[in-house]
């Protein structure tokens, strides 16, 4: 049985190095551009890294014959001449993306390359437990194994939680709406799937997803908050890095307490954020039992009640306090607004940034931006496919991938 995994480390810059000791080193500076930037020409990924073309040569060939890349004439050539190569990522190299949620479980398909071949979700009337959750996404996983050409490779599944999770051994400490705690899910994914498992913080990857791939591609320092069914979380990059935290629990930023007003959030503290904006009591107020973002921003577009306007002014308002407070004590140049937050940010936009405005110093607010999330129903997919191609992304030559069709 292949043995669970914890999130990995941060990976080194994509300067590259002639040194034949550290090829691997090499090896994963090209393959993290071509994340990064997709398709790239061998001049481009020469200048990118650094290194020579002879290099870059070398390290083209093993990677293609690993399997991971493959070249292709440029699609615009002009004039005459020798064509230029292209190299780009490959297709037959996959992750599963697991997002265990109160309504449903999803598991997604997603190559080396970032494309999403396939989603599904088994829905669930309650909260489902741990045990539940891991039967469905491994039965999920399991038919879309058989329905993969054989010489399509595995690097693992990556598991995207709406919780605290301890990243050293990947145990899901507590997921409050979930009412999950000491869950050893990576463990137990292992064993029904056969496959290495990484697990992170839902709010956590989507920061990294929107920093490499989204809104705040370009920004070393960033702010990012997410709202969802379970409650409001994030994640905060400085100098580029998602920071952790002595223990990997810091960017809990819904459970932030903004206000004297009576009201739990998911985790039972009084006057937070998460506690003061919920998506639920929106949802009440317009009288629907369910709606996802792109339903519900349309709703907000409609004709509303007093009472649903009076609802949105008060969470828009309290998030305006909470982005204050972030923007006093991190100084980022950007703040991303992610799933239902950026729901009720749609709504009005001009009463969030003039809010926010009256709780934050002005030295901060200099050169700021506030932004909505770019990857949509997407982003934890593609948050949770980036945590489980990291091994493999890190240690090309050495990553052990696994076979489409399980034995």
């Amino acid at each position: 049985m292949t043995p669970a995994t914890s999130a990995p480390k941060p990976q080194p810059s994509v300067l590259g190095s002639n040194r034949d000791l550290v090829r691997q080193h090499n090896l994963s500076a090209v393959l993290r551009l071509l994340r990064k930037h997709g398709t790239m020409s061998r001049s481009s990924l020469a200048q990118r890294t650094e290194l020579n073309r002879s290099t870059i040569s070398d390290l083209v060939t093993e990677l293609e014959e690993l399997g991971l890349i493959h070249e292709s004439e440029a699609s615009d050539r002009t004039g005459v001449g020798r064509p230029s190569l292209m190299v780009s990522l490959t297709d037959d190299v996959v992750v599963f993306a697991v997002n265990p949620e109160t309504d449903a479980t999803t598991v997604g398909l997603i190559t080396l390359s970032g494309n999403v071949l396939r989603k599904e979700r088994i829905a669930t009337s309650t909260s489902p437990d741990p045990i539940d959750a891991v039967r469905d996404a491994g039965e999920m996983i399991d038919r879309m194994r058989k329905d993969l050409p054989a010489h399509v490779r595995i690097a693992g599944v990556g598991v995207a939680v709406p919780g605290q999770v301890r990243v050293g051994d990947g145990v899901i400490r507590l997921a409050p709406h979930l009412n999950w705690v000491e869950v050893p899910f990576t463990t137990m994914l292992n064993q029904a799937t056969g496959l290495p498992v990484v697990i992170d913080n839902d709010a956590s990857l989507g920061s990294i997803a929107e920093r490499d791939y989204g809104a705040g591609r370009g920004f070393s320092e960033m702010i990012y908050m997410f709202g969802g069914a379970g409650g409001i979380g994030g994640g905060i990059i400085h100098a580029g890095s998602l920071v952790r935290g002595s223990a990997g629990y810091a960017g809990e930023l819904g459970h932030v307490r903004i206000s004297d007003v009576p009201g739990d959030d998911y985790s039972g503290l009084q006057g937070t954020l998460e506690a003061l904006v919920k998506r639920d009591e929106l949802l009440d107020a317009l009288g629907i039992s369910a709606a996802d973002d792109d339903e519900l921003a349309a709703r907000l577009t409609g004709s509303l009640s007093g009472k649903v306007k009076k609802l949105l002014e008060t969470q828009l308002d309290a998030l305006a306090v909470a982005i204050g407070n972030f923007v006093n004590i991190f100084n980022p140049e950007i703040v991303v607004l992610s799933g239902y937050l950026a729901v009720i940010y749609g709504y009005d936009s001009d009463r969030l940034l003039s809010r926010f405005r009256w709780s934050t110093l002005n030295a901060p607010q200099d050169r700021l931006l506030v932004r909505t999330g770019e990857l949509g129903p997407n982003l934890l997919m593609i948050g949770a496919a980036g945590l489980a191609f990291a091994p493999l992304v890190a240690q090309p030559a050495s990553t052990q991938l696994y076979p489409a069709h399980a034995k």
